[in-house]
């Protein structure tokens, strides 16, 4: 039986973005179904055989133990693994509403510690990069109603989202 794998997803929606980054990364084929009026409002969902799963770093932890042979976007290391997916929530948990310049402060805190190395989990693309890449599309929005520039408060996360879109993936998506 040949494997069936659906995504349903928003174009404009950077969760959709992480689930459809991890099945290229992996070599995954899928179909993806653009859904203007998804079930409880909520994108993506990934079908695999029939089988639904929701939201975004679930669906690509799913996508990671499923497909175990392809480019690894975990790290090997139980302690590796723990703090790509502590970066990967706390990215999540900093993408909703707060107070304006409380939130500015904290994003450019976070996007500091976050562009330290080549890629966030080391020298390959990983979890926490699949994770963060799609919010990359925001930061001229962050910019203008933020006022500053990410690109003078963060230079290497500049070069690190220049670095990620020369990916062939990123191309496909972003």
């Amino acid at each position: 039986m040949a494997e069936e794998v659906v995504v349903l997803g928003m174009w404009a929606s950077p969760f959709v973005m992480r689930v459809t980054i991890a099945l290229l990364e992996k070599g995954v084929e899928y179909e993806y179904k653009e859904e203007d009026q998804p079930v409880h409002k909520k994108v993506p969902v990934l079908i695999h055989n029939g089988r639904p799963i929701c939201e975004s770093l679930i669906i690509v932890q799913y996508i990671e133990e499923t497909w175990t042979k392809r480019s690894p976007l975990l790290p090997g290391d139980p302690y590796e693994r723990a703090n790509a997916r502590f970066w990967a929530d706390y990215i999540d948990k900093r993408n909703k509403g707060e107070a304006r310049e409380k939130a500015k402060k904290e994003f450019i805190d976070c996007l500091k510690a976050l562009g330290q190395k080549r890629y966030f989990g080391g020298e390959s693309f990983r979890y926490v990069d699949l994770a963060f890449i799609p919010f990359a599309c925001w930061f001229y929005a962050y910019e203008k109603h933020g006022n500053f520039s990410v690109e003078e408060k963060c230079p290497k996360l500049m070069a690190w989202v220049r670095r990620c879109t020369k990916r062939k993936t990123m191309a496909k998506v972003l």
